[in-house]
This record gives C-alpha cells, structure tokens and sequence, in this order.
C-alpha cells in the first residue's frame, strides 16, 4: 500500500522565491575581469527601488596570484569597508587563509575585524559492492 506524501511543505516552492534572491524592485550587477598581468577585478552592486531609500550598495574586489601557492585580495565597498586577504596553500587539500577588515569611517574606534583559518579538503572514496560482484567507485 502507498503511504500519501505529506502536505506540510505544500507552498513550500512557492515560498522560496521571496527567499532566494528573487526580489521585484531589485536590481543587481555582477562584472568579473582579469588583466593581462594576472590581477582579477570583480565588481558587484545592488539597488532596491521599492524601500524608497537610498540602499545602492556598491564594491570592488581586485586578486592577485604571487605563484601558483599564493593568492592576495583587497576588497572596497561604499560603505567604506576596506578587506585584505593573503591564501597560502600548504599541500593539495590544505590552505592557511589570513584576513582583515577594517572600517574605514572611523579608524581610530575600535570594531575592526582579524581572521585566521585553516581549511581542509579531503577527498572520501566510497565503494559499493553489488550483489554481482561489481565495485563502483565514487571520487
């Protein structure tokens, strides 16, 4: 017999779309580029029209590769907040992440924030064993 799906995430699709980045009114703008020299540049704004206040929001993100192990960032946006990053890779898998970001409206005041991270990739492999005999490998 057949159990009856539950009807408890019934408008849930429906209700999504006001979650999802959807927005009437809003208009957004993402521009990625990269220069002969290496140097990433990516730019992202945004405007509601619908709150009737001035919400544009507006930044730039420029990356720079020093070799094939290290990255640095810098990131501005018009609220003054002014990012810096530094990425090492330390081994395939393993890479030390170093970040700041500081307020550029009131650099004497306290509020500014420091970042340190490890991130750590592992690659799992999974085998499945069917009644046939045959091993299907997952990477």
């Amino acid at each position: 017999m057949c159990i009856p799906p539950s009807c408890a995430d019934l408008g849930k699709a429906a209700r999504d779309i006001f979650n999802q980045g959807f927005g009437f009114g809003l208009v957004k703008l993402d521009v990625k580029t990269k220069s002969c020299s290496g140097v990433e540049f990516s730019t992202s704004g945004s405007s509601n029209a619908d709150t009737g206040t001035n919400c544009t929001r507006f930044g730039i993100v420029a990356k720079y590769r020093l070799d094939l192990t290290a990255s640095i960032s810098a990131k501005v946006n018009n609220s003054s907040l002014v990012g810096m990053g530094y990425t090492q890779t330390l081994r395939p898998g393993v890479k030390l992440k170093l970040s700041a970001l500081v307020d550029g409206k009131s650099i004497n005041a306290g509020g500014h924030n420091l970042g340190l991270a490890l991130e750590l990739e592992a690659l799992i492999q999974l085998k499945e064993t069917s009644g046939n005999g045959y091993q299907k490998t997952w990477p």
